[in-house]
C-alpha cells in the first residue's frame, strides 16, 4: 500500500510497471539495457472524489488517457531502480496535489489612498508625456 495521505491510499496491485529502453546519451549501455520505467495507474480504480478527479485531469494534462490511465515515464537515471522510485514520486506528488482542495478567492476592493497613488502615478505621467510634445511656432 502506497500512502498518499493520512486517509487517502493506493494499492501497490492497481500499480502496472513497464522496463523500456531509455533514449538519449549513454554509450552502449542504453542500446542492450532497459532502464526506463513506465508506470500505469488506472484513475477510476483509485477512488478519488470527483472534484479530485477534476483537478487532477487538469495537473495531470496529457499524461492521462481517454480511459483515464494515468502514464508516468522516467528514464532520467542510469539505474532501473532510481527510475521506479522517481516515476513513483511523481505519481504520488500529482495524486496529493489533486486532492488538495485551493481556497476559494475573497474578491476585494483597493484601498482609498492606493487609489489615490494610482491617480497620482497617471497625472505625473500625463505631465511628463505633455512635457515631450514638440511646441511648433507657425508664425
Amino acid at each position: 500500500m502506497l500512502k498518499i495521505t493520512d486517509s487517502f491510499v493506493i494499492d501497490d496491485k492497481d500499480i502496472q510497471e513497464s522496463f523500456i529502453r531509455a533514449s538519449g546519451p549513454g554509450g552502449q549501455n542504453v542500446n542492450k539495457v532497459s532502464t526506463a520505467v513506465e508506470l500505469r495507474y488506472d484513475v477510476k480504480r483509485a477512488g478519488l472524489p470527483p472534484e479530485a478527479l477534476e483537478r487532477l485531469s487538469k495537473l495531470a494534462g496529457h499524461l492521462l488517457t481517454q480511459d483515464m490511465v494515468l502514464v508516468i515515464q522516467a528514464q532520467e537515471f542510469r539505474l532501473q531502480s532510481r527510475n521506479r522510485s522517481a516515476a513513483l514520486d511523481r505519481l504520488i506528488q500529482l495524486l496529493r496535489k489533486c486532492l488538495i482542495r485551493p481556497k476559494k478567492r475573497r474578491a476585494t476592493k483597493p484601498t482609498y489612498t492606493s487609489q489615490l497613488k494610482r491617480l497620482d502615478s497617471k497625472q505625473k505621467h500625463g505631465h511628463t508625456k505633455k512635457l515631450r510634445r514638440n511646441k511648433i511656432d507657425l508664425d
